[in-house]
């Protein structure tokens, strides 16, 4: 698929990841719908970026564990420039938690925002691609979801519910939209980690090394390019995820 001209929408693209794929879509010729929940400043400067690149920009500010929150941001990135192509979820909610501590809020906020915002946005914007004739929508899920983190397992869990939901909704969207998940490895640690933590898990991937949110970005670059791949998870996680033997 053609990118040049078209709206993406990017959830979650005021920093991190969410940031570098808005900006590489931009420089594939993408205006960019940029969403944010509560990092309204990080966001202008996303936008700020995406006009620098010479494409439009459109702040949208929204909670996506809110269904009602999710539908009004996919209508505003429906309405602003009336050809939106891609959707891509990277917004997430990724909090630390012990098992004899996870309560409701914990799991309801979890699922909520990593997996039912995702579907929310989906399923208003995918049948609209589907007229278009065209279209992507591509989740960022995560490698945890084969071997979630005891300490992280609502995150793990809505994950893993994320992957199999790009599995139905790439079956409910064919022929004309291609609908893929990506699962991040050691490209951004988490605040916490300590340098023997990070060195560890570096140690665990077959490339030692970390790596990078553009490496994620090429990945979605890829997938939006690429007319023949659908239904698939893609780890990109210099090989941390190979079996070994």
């Amino acid at each position: 698929m053609k990118t040049h001209n078209t709206t993406a929408l990017v959830t979650g693209a005021a920093r991190r990841i969410g940031k570098a794929i808005a900006l590489r879509l931009a420089s594939l010729g993408c205006d960019v719908a940029v969403h944010f929940r509560s990092s309204q400043k990080e966001a202008e400067e996303t936008a700020q970026a995406i006009a620098g690149l010479g494409r439009k920009a459109l702040l949208v500010e929204g909670n996506l564990s809110s269904k009602e929150e999710a539908q009004r941001i996919a209508d505003a990135a429906l309405r602003w420039q009336g050809n939106l192509a891609v959707l891509v979820n990277s917004a997430a909610h990724f909090p630390k938690v012990r098992i004899h501590e996870i309560d409701q809020e914990d799991w309801d906020t979890a699922l909520q925002t990593n997996l039912l915002g995702p579907f929310w946005l989906a399923q208003r914007i995918g049948p609209r691609l589907v007229e278009r004739g065209e279209g992507k929508i591509v989740n960022i899920a995560d490698i945890s979801w084969r071997s979630p983190w005891t300490t992280r397992m609502p995150y793990g869990v809505s994950k893993a519910g994320l992957v199999a939901a790009t599995i139905a909704l790439a079956k409910a969207f064919a022929p004309q939209v291609q609908v893929n998940a990506i699962g991040p490895g050691p490209v951004l640690f988490p605040e916490d980690y300590t340098e023997e933590q990070r060195a560890a898990v570096i140690k665990k991937t077959l490339l030692k090394r970390q790596g990078s949110p553009e490496d994620i970005a090429d990945a979605v670059e890829f997938l939006c390019r690429c007319d023949y791949v659908t239904g698939h998870f893609l780890p990109v996680d210099g090989g941390q995820s190979v079996p070994r033997i």
